[in-house]
């Protein structure tokens, strides 16, 4: 399986955790998900009355010129760390 493949199933399968992962691991995969699809972050840093937009940009900015493929391997190699701990192994 490629990496793309990889990253596909990845998507799926954090869409079936049994628990909803804590807020640091939500902004990482959010974070990683952006960088891999859509590469380093643009457009005005929302304002401080928007505490999770400003997270999630805040994230996804510190992530500027990882590569795409890496990006998708931190999002693989997340997503399998979450999902390992949702089986309790």
């Amino acid at each position: 399986m490629n990496i793309n493949e990889q990253f596909a199933a990845a998507q799926i399968a954090v869409k079936n955790l049994s628990e909803k992962p804590g807020n640091l691991d939500l902004l990482a995969l959010y974070a990683n998900y952006k960088q891999a699809t859509d590469g380093d972050a643009d457009g005005n840093r929302p304002s401080m009355t928007d505490f999770i937009a400003r997270a999630k940009y805040d994230a996804w900015a510190a992530l500027a010129g990882t590569q795409p493929e890496a990006a998708q391997q931190k999002y693989i190699e997340l997503v399998n760390r979450l999902a390992e701990q949702d089986t309790g192994s």
